[in-house]
């Protein structure tokens, strides 16, 4: 499987919209079998997913993303594991080991309490139903898309 893992700075890139840099990594049964850098660009979000998708990356690894590139993403069948926030190596682990998405790696900020997003849940915190932000009650489903 290949996972593109957004990077800053030796951990994971806060924002996926502006990252410049994708670690693309091959795994087998948990276990990284190889891995390369290449930059990410693209202006558009339609760009930045095809971008994506010419690398052969199935499933991206990124802290906070924008709804209009999430959804360009998940039209190129790529599932999206968003708002992880940790160190690269440490990230990498944790998702061979089937811990992301997990409490011990999420943003700060977005927790049971964020306003919506992408998690699935409705939010509660400030804002919550009111139709601020990209919460609105529709997160992405198991496979990373919008139902």
């Amino acid at each position: 499987m290949t996972v593109g893992f957004a990077v800053w700075d030796n951990r994971i890139s806060p924002v996926f919209d502006t990252a410049r840099t994708l670690l693309v990594v091959e795994m087998e049964n948990g276990r990284v079998v190889g891995r390369r850098e290449a930059p990410i660009s693209g202006r558009l979000p339609a760009e930045k997913a095809g971008r994506l998708k010419a690398l052969g990356v199935e499933v991206l690894v990124c802290g906070a993303i924008s709804r209009p590139l999430a959804e360009a993403i998940a039209a190129e069948g790529i599932r999206l594991v968003p708002f992880v926030a940790g160190t690269v190596e440490e990230v990498i682990d944790a998702y061979g080991r089937g811990l992301l998405p997990g409490p011990a790696f999420m943003m700060p900020g977005c927790g049971r309490r964020r306003r919506g997003g992408f998690g699935g849940g409705r939010g509660r915190g400030r804002g919550a139903g009111r139709g601020r932000g990209m919460g609105r009650g529709r997160g992405m489903d198991g496979a990373g898309r919008f139902p």
